[in-house]
């Protein structure tokens, strides 16, 4: 069985759960062909991910002679099928997010995806995200390529389920993927009864190395660790605020930003006019390792989001045994419960991140061992690599098996 992954960029500093999927999924199937749209515009920083990089073929980064040589043969020698897929794009096109001259341009990428995935002989095809990657796999299928699937993270899908013609995309698909209960509910909202049996729910995965690195608690730290991209939807400007107001109150402690983006000029700016100084860090794009050894060092993570599907740091934490306190939004109540293995908050209010992170510092060791006890029991029974990961390699064999048996 052959089969490729295909996704915007790869591998990239925030998609590590891609890796560690594609990874496992090769170990259990055989090897798995590496495809992305262009390359990453961060800075590779992880020693796996330069060793993924290697190994990925690009759409966008062919020669012009390439390009050159697969638009002339998919035009010249199969034109019925280059016809077919200007269709699909069409029709995607129309009414959508991103017009019909930028689905003109996915079917340029779909025609080298379809050449590449041909020269390779790959059976099928798993794409993450639901959103460009997907289109260009469906337009691919469309040309007689070979079927595809995808999954659905959110909240970028889930936000635009119309623009994103995520109705047409699951009904052209060999079966697709929601990370959580929540996320299969949102996509039953976009097709008929008669597509739901392709929605399967796989969730995102943590590795062994995390529960190995697992670690007590110091409990002389007064350390809150975020981890994420510095954008809008991670909540991290309102976070900054309340901390500021904690510490206004006379808490003790010390808030640790684990990412880069494009906030971070607003959040240092917000920082000064607060007064934190060095109570605030920003460690800018770090390894994987790195990241583990910030949550390690910490009490707690602190994730405070205005939109998700399930953030994989929660997982992580988790697994390295640190409670989590974060908002009850999307799919996150599937996994931390209040009070149990961490703090939920509504998302957006500023007094419950100061109160919340006054209750953390404010806990007592065994507390806060016991929470992450029961986090990392959760994270081990619903979240761990090989189980999730042969899940979805039943739904690949039993889309391989399906398309051998059509005439």
């Amino acid at each position: 069985m052959r089969i490729a992954y295909l996704t915007t960029t790869y591998p990239s500093v925030s998609h590590t759960f891609i890796r560690r999927e594609l990874v496992e999924l090769e170990r259990q199937v055989g090897e798995v062909a590496r495809f992305a749209i262009r390359h990453t515009p961060y800075k590779i920083v992880d020693e796996d991910d330069a060793r993924e990089d290697g190994k990925t073929f690009r759409l966008l980064s062919q020669s012009k002679a390439r390009w050159l040589a697969v638009l002339a043969k998919r035009a010249l020698l199969h034109p019925r099928e280059t016809l077919a897929g200007a269709r699909k794009a069409v029709q995607l096109g129309r009414k959508s997010q991103r017009g019909l001259p930028v689905h003109a341009a996915y079917l340029l990428e779909a025609m080298m995806l379809r050449d590449e995935l041909e020269r390779r002989g790959i059976e099928h095809v798993h794409v993450h995200f639901g959103t460009n990657p997907t289109a260009v796999a469906q337009i691919t299928r469309a040309m007689g390529g070979p079927p595809y699937s995808f999954t659905v993270h959110g909240p970028d899908e889930l936000d635009a389920p119309i623009g994103l013609k995520l109705g047409p995309k699951i009904e052209d698909s060999a079966f697709v993927v929601a990370i959580t209960n929540y996320c299969a509910a949102q996509l039953r909202r976009w097709v008929s009864h008669e597509h739901w049996d392709k929605i399967r729910v796989v969730h995102c995965t943590v590795g062994d190395e995390f529960f190995r690195e697992a670690q007590p608690i110091d409990p002389t730290s007064r350390t809150l660790v975020c981890v994420g991209r510095l954008s809008p939807q991670k909540g991290q400007l309102l976070l900054v605020e309340a901390f500021a107001d904690a510490i206004d109150r006379g808490l003790d402690a010390t808030l640790v930003l684990a990412g880069d983006g494009e906030m971070r000029a607003e959040i240092e700016r917000i920082a000064a006019a607060r007064g934190l100084g060095e109570r605030l860090r920003i460690t800018g794009w770090i390894s994987g390792e790195q990241v583990r050894r910030e949550i390690l060092a910490a009490r707690a993570l602190v994730l405070p989001s205005f939109a998700e599907g399930l953030p994989m740091v929660i997982m992580e934490a988790f697994a390295l045994g640190r409670p989590v306190l974060t908002t009850y939004i999307a799919g996150i109540p599937e996994l931390v419960v209040h009070r149990e293995n961490g703090w939920l908050i509504p998302a957006g209010s500023k007094p419950a991140i100061t109160d919340a992170i006054a209750e953390v510092l404010a806990a007592a060791p065994a507390q806060l061992e016991a929470m992450a006890a029961k986090g990392r029991e959760a994270v081990r029974k619903h979240h761990y690599t090989p189980t999730e990961t042969a899940r979805l390699a039943d739904a690949v064999r039993e889309s391989v098996a399906h398309e051998h048996e059509r005439p």
